[in-house]
């Protein structure tokens, strides 16, 4: 793969895989993680509070947000008390109701989609990816779909990736990786041996392959 001026060369790769959050789809509040671990009052490092959070809450389903905010609580030892509870919830609805794709993803995607397989892969709860996905008509535009809570690992997860690869009979020669965290995204697909494309809107980052969007992604 070649990091050329104009975008970044996959014609040799036939599976696109890509993160949702931050890459495809803009939240609908500023930090959704920082901002519960602000409402919980938890000290631990943030790298670490993700990880777990992301475990407790993702890789299973839950019927509620309260089901699911109740053993957020439990697994950082802090009471869930209903004015915690009801700004958790809140704001977690806040975010994938107001959350939406970037404004060339679905074009893209689609004429992405003409000449590669597309899959989709996310660290998510049973209640905010599938909705947003619903609400903007973006199922149509991948062939795959892996979400954490319906496989019961997430991305950072080393059978995270040799599950993605068993299930599409592809190995990790076949796909490049597209997201714009460079540890759950870019680390974790280069872990398992997969080329990675950081996506940096901003243009603040430091990596050889990146897209500042998904137009860049060179056919």
């Amino acid at each position: 793969m070649e990091n050329l001026h104009r975008g970044v060369w996959i014609f040799m790769k036939k599976t696109i895989i890509f993160d949702f959050w931050g890459t495809l789809v803009e939240q609908g509040v500023y930090s959704p993680l920082k901002q519960v671990r602000r409402i919980l009052g938890v000290t631990m490092e943030y790298p670490e509070f993700v990880v777990l959070l992301e475990k407790t809450m993702m890789t299973r389903r839950f019927e509620t947000l309260t089901d699911a905010f109740t053993e957020v609580c439990n697994a950082f030892h802090v009471e869930p008390t209903p004015q915690l509870m009801e700004e958790l919830i809140g704001l977690w609805n806040k975010n994938w109701l107001l959350a939406r794709p970037y404004s060339e993803v679905v074009n893209a995607l689609k004429e992405l989609k003409k000449n590669y397989q597309l899959v989709l892969i996310s660290n998510t709860d049973s209640m905010s990816v599938e909705r947003v996905l619903d609400k903007f008509d973006m199922n149509n535009c991948f062939d795959a779909l892996f979400l954490s809570y319906k496989i019961g690992m997430i991305k950072t997860d080393p059978a995270f990736y040799e599950h993605v690869f068993k299930t599409l009979d592809i190995t990790p020669h076949d796909c490049v990786a597209v997201g714009d965290s460079m540890e759950s995204d870019i680390a974790a697909a280069q872990r398992a041996g997969v080329q990675a494309v950081l996506v940096d809107r901003r243009g603040m980052r430091e990596f050889e392959n990146k897209v500042r969007n998904l137009n860049q992604l060179a056919l």
